[in-house]
């Protein structure tokens, strides 16, 4: 009987990846509920040994003249039944039966070994998507809520789960179905009562920086680093890209031939525009760049603050801006700095504020 149980245990490892021992050690915690549930009594000095040998249960009692504890006491008589040289103030092994637990108490054993699995797979799931936060998975759209909430299925076989895209980490204008693939960056996993709960984005920044990091060779090296990001989901992102190695054009790099891997990018987030820059430790370049589109004039640092003033030319101002305000406050973001941009016939003004 054992063998065929570490046969059946040895299987379940071998199918989902549960170790041997940590069911044995459920399955004697189910025994010993199942005991609690039959006798409805005190289980600290219940123990079970388990292995391929044998199976035994039992509670251990003091040998005593009057019981008045039967949980945890035996007369001399009955011990020496089981030890025949038992003396009083012996303890001795008493041996229950466990084909006699009713049918309540057994399954009880059964919920504490099902639970148990349950937990066993949920921990594992834990574990395999901890690993694989902030980096992006390909998932299916299961499920979409009233409340506009997402559910997506990541991960294959055993090893996979729901995550939960919700309706403030979607991109607005974005639009799927049930069944459709997405591409989803994990943000976190969490630990709850119903199992591991995985929240991935659409909208994370990092999203883009992962996203380029499968497009562009130099970046996945370390050749092209991706010292900043500023992003409004769905509308536009600025990248700021510095090459740690000589003779490499981060900008041309992160482009692609004929635009090729930008535009993949672009593909996956349906259409967001990339403004990629040069990344400088001068503010006032980095600022010049991160205006991009737009060209630039000049850049003043404003002493004892991290601001800039910028002079651009009068018929780029509204570019700089960009609409609404868009371009210069992503050049804001991206770079940390404030900025002031004013065109260049307030130049001279301009210079007189700063007096």
């Amino acid at each position: 009987m054992n063998s065929e149980i570490f046969a059946a245990l040895r299987q379940l490892e071998k199918e989902r990846g549960i170790p041997v021992d940590y069911m044995v050690d459920r399955i004697t915690q189910a025994l010993v509920a199942a005991y609690k549930k039959d006798k409805d009594g005190y289980t600290d000095n219940v123990y079970v040994e388990l292995n391929e040998n044998k199976m035994f249960m039992y509670a251990q009692k003091e040998v005593v003249d009057e019981v008045i504890s039967p949980a945890t006491e035996i007369t001399l008589d009955a011990a020496r039944k089981i030890e025949k040289n038992a003396q009083i103030g012996d303890l001795v092994n008493v041996e229950i039966q466990t084909k006699n637990f009713g049918r309540i108490a057994a399954q009880t054993a059964k919920q504490v070994i099902i639970q148990g699995i349950r937990e066993a797979e949920r921990g594992m799931v834990f574990e395999s998507f901890s690993s694989k936060e902030h980096e992006i998975l390909t998932g299916t759209v299961l499920r979409i809520d009233n409340s506009g909430d997402m559910t997506v299925r990541i991960g294959q076989g055993t090893d996979r789960t729901d995550a939960l895209l919700a309706v403030g980490e979607q991109v607005r204008g974005e639009h799927f179905v049930e069944g459709d693939l997405i591409r989803v960056y994990v943000v976190e996993v969490r630990r709850s009562n119903r199992g591991p709960q995985v929240l991935v984005s659409r909208t994370h920044p990092a999203l883009v920086k992962r996203l380029f990091e499968l497009e562009v060779p130099e970046i996945e090296s370390g050749a092209v680093e991706i010292r900043s990001i500023a992003r409004e989901p769905g509308s536009r992102t600025k990248l700021a890209v510095y090459a740690a190695e000589e003779n490499i054009d981060p900008v041309g790099a992160c482009v692609g031939a004929r635009g090729a891997r930008v535009g993949a990018v672009v593909d996956e987030l349906q259409g967001e525009k990339m403004d990629i820059v040069v990344w400088s430790e001068d503010i006032c370049e980095f600022v010049a760049s991160a205006l991009s589109p737009a060209d630039v004039i000049s850049v003043v640092q404003l002493p004892g603050v991290k601001a800039c003033r910028v002079i651009v030319p009068d018929d780029q101002l509204s570019l700089a801006i960009g609409k609404e305000g868009q371009n210069a406050r992503l050049a804001a973001r991206l770079t940390g700095c404030k900025i002031d941009i004013k065109p260049a016939s307030q130049a001279d003004a301009f210079e007189d504020t700063e007096e």
